[in-house]
């Protein structure tokens, strides 16, 4: 017999994260239910954080020689979002080790004083040629302190 789960996620309010994205929700987005399909969640979450460490002007997608593998994502839904909603993704930094950073990420619908859905996900910071772990460059440890 397992133990009871006490401790269940709930919504969470703005002022618990530090940078916010503006995400456009598609047609395509919503299911058969007419919300957004759990899915595209997950897309939400990757695209929100590597857009902002783009415009923070640490992540280069396509020459940098340090990138951001996902090992590890989860999500808790609270109310649903749908298509044509405005969302707003708060981003925070939970853990920030020698090479890897857990990002947490709440979706807003537009002007929403909580969170809709909450996740999380884990970058491991690799080497692109090789693939092996790399301490975090300076400039992005830098730019993820400020998201603690």
């Amino acid at each position: 017999m397992s133990a009871p789960v006490t401790d269940k996620p709930g919504p969470e309010p703005r002022a618990a994260y530090r940078a916010f994205r503006p995400i456009t929700t598609r047609w395509m987005d919503n299911d058969a239910y007419g919300h957004v399909n759990n899915v595209v969640y997950y897309s939400w979450f990757d695209t929100a954080v590597n857009a902002y460490l783009i415009e923070q002007g640490v992540l280069d997608i396509h020459g940098g020689a340090t990138i951001g593998l996902v090992i590890e994502t989860q999500c808790n839904y609270f109310a649903p979002l749908a298509f044509p909603q405005a969302v707003e993704a708060g981003i925070r930094v939970a853990k920030l080790g020698t090479s890897s950073v857990r990002y947490e990420v709440g979706l807003f619908g537009a002007g929403e004083p909580v969170t809709a859905a909450k996740g999380h996900f884990v970058h491991v910071y690799v080497d692109r040629g090789s693939r092996r772990p790399v301490p975090l460059p300076a400039p992005l440890r830098a730019v993820l302190e400020e998201l603690q």
